[in-house]
């Protein structure tokens, strides 16, 4: 019998929307959170799979950045990309409380709030790409241009 998925708030968004996806599941080590290994686990090329990162002003205005799982976000484009001087990430321990995810689970999709979204213009050469699902162990496969859609996000260089 076929394991029944659970369904995040991101993956009935995109129900919701009939927006199409796939969903790729894989085990979890709590060690090993990082993007690279989740595209170990899902047997996807690095350059397919997707983190969520979330920034922060010091007026506390938040911003959602997907970026490539090997690469690290300039702060400093990323900043001047959403008209604003400096941000810095978002500490961990506010990530939940903030987006309703946890680290390793964070997806761009069905957050709290509609945050501004930038995702990085290396998803615009691929005819799909990963980002979480919203829960550890669980990758949304979608069209880029679907996924800026569904958040309203902008495509970007934010990456070093």
């Amino acid at each position: 019998m076929a394991k029944k998925v659970q369904k995040t708030n991101a993956v009935r968004l995109l129900d919701q929307q009939k927006i199409p996806y796939t969903l790729k599941e894989y085990d979890v080590h709590e060690e090993h959170l990082d993007g690279v290994t989740a595209a170990q686990e899902i047997g996807e090329p690095v350059e397919k799979v997707f983190k969520t990162l979330v920034a922060t002003t010091a007026k506390k205005q938040l911003y959602v950045f997907v970026i490539p799982v090997a690469e690290e976000l300039d702060l400093k484009a990323a900043a001047k990309f959403v008209g604003e001087k400096k941000i810095d990430l978002l500490p961990v321990k506010e990530l939940l409380a903030h987006t309703g995810y946890i680290r390793g689970g964070c997806s761009p999709i069905g957050m709290k709030k509609l945050y501004p979204t930038v995702i990085d213009e290396a998803a615009t050469v691929q005819s799909e790409i990963f980002v979480s699902a919203g829960k550890r162990g669980m990758q949304i496969c979608i069209q880029p241009q679907l996924l800026a859609q569904v958040v309203q996000a902008k495509f970007g260089t934010i990456t070093c």
